[in-house]
């Protein structure tokens, strides 16, 4: 039960992000070098994956990205920073890779819940279809304020990367640079070769869509505490033991679980354990490592193989509400794991 790509990258270092256009010292604009172009590589992702809705296509448009600021360096004035050359370079590659594009969305999207039955699961779905996750270090640059650090986080929480892709690729990048990224009003319409009050505009209407659909734009960002850090690691032990009771006693009565490539998902802790004693019991005897994905926690989990050993099976994100596990997301596809620099297998 997996779809699989070929795609693989290192991972790049992380590297801290000013809030806004920041202006480097003139030697580093005229020309800026290679090193410097590659400074901006993780913020540029972070963005472009707002942008996508996939790590995989986040990384091409931003190797797109610095390709043509490579090629361009000759064009590069220093009237603008090197950051907003980039910037501007990087949303005309996702408003070029968006056109014609259809929407990525999650399973809850599409359908409401299924029976905890296989019959229930359908085919895979092409991975385009599909909002992803993302490892943090390569969409989260460390360092900077913490209170920007914690907006960081939240704006690459799967929900709100989903509800993104609900908005017109403009108003998506307005929306980003204004309330993510702190852009002024100003330099969004220079970037995007539009007025200021086209920019409000389209800000003022992003919001209200993501309004409408429960999600803050700017929401408030809770630290992971020694309770939640208790839960999860009750859920770990949990699913490696694959003891189903002691895992559904973990769950909201109304908790869910998705599973792409495939459009089913369920509702509530009851059909989660039928799916799980039933359809998903080849799960018995995985390993799961922790991974930090969408700005919070996750997991990888190696389901056994009968040759020996574990391989590389999903990419768990688990969000946690109160006390209790609210939401499993189950990415079947084990081409994320080189993302997340995960080894191919685990003994």
């Amino acid at each position: 039960m997996s779809v699989s790509t070929s795609r693989a990258r290192a991972t790049p270092a992380p590297a801290p992000a000013p809030a806004g256009p920041q202006e480097h010292p003139p030697s580093e604009q005229h020309p800026p070098s290679e090193q410097h172009l590659e400074r901006h590589r993780v913020e540029l992702t972070g963005y472009c994956y707002r942008m996508l809705g996939s790590a995989f296509d986040a990384e091409d448009a931003v190797q797109e990205t610095l390709l043509r600021a490579w090629r361009g360096l000759a064009a590069f004035d220093g009237r603008s920073s090197v950051r907003t050359w980039v910037y501007r370079i990087a949303t005309n590659v996702c408003l070029d890779l968006l056109r014609g594009r259809s929407r990525r969305a999650v399973p809850t999207d599409l359908a409401g819940p299924s029976a905890p039955v296989l019959s229930a699961l359908g085919e895979p779905r092409p991975a385009g279809e599909w909002v992803g996750p993302a490892p943090d270090a390569r969409v989260l640059p460390v360092g900077g304020d913490p209170a920007e650090v914690a907006v960081a986080r939240e704006s690459v929480r799967l929900a709100f990367v989903a509800t993104l892709q609900h908005l017109p690729p403009r108003q998506r990048a307005v929306l980003i640079l204004r309330d993510v990224l702190r852009w002024r009003a100003d330099e969004v319409a220079g970037l995007l070769d539009t007025s200021v009050a086209a920019v409000n505009s389209a800000l003022q209407r992003a919001r209200a869509t993501l309004a409408a659909r429960g999600v803050d734009a700017d929401p408030p960002a809770a630290a992971l505490d020694a309770a939640h850090r208790e839960l999860l690691d009750r859920y770990v032990r949990a699913f490696e033991r694959y003891d189903i009771d002691a895992l559904v006693a973990l769950l909201r009565a109304d908790a869910v679980q998705t599973m792409p490539p495939y459009r089913l998902w369920l509702r509530g802790a009851g059909d989660i354990g039928r799916w799980m004693t039933g359809p998903g019991a080849g799960c018995a005897g995985s390993r799961l490592v922790p991974v930090a994905v969408n700005g919070g926690p996750g997991f990888a989990q190696y389901r056994r193989d009968p040759a020996g050993g574990h391989r590389p099976f999903s990419i768990q994100l688990v969000g946690c509400s109160g006390r209790r596990v609210a939401r499993l997301n189950y990415f079947l596809d084990p081409a994320l794991f080189p993302l997340f620099g995960l080894p191919d297998r685990l003994p």
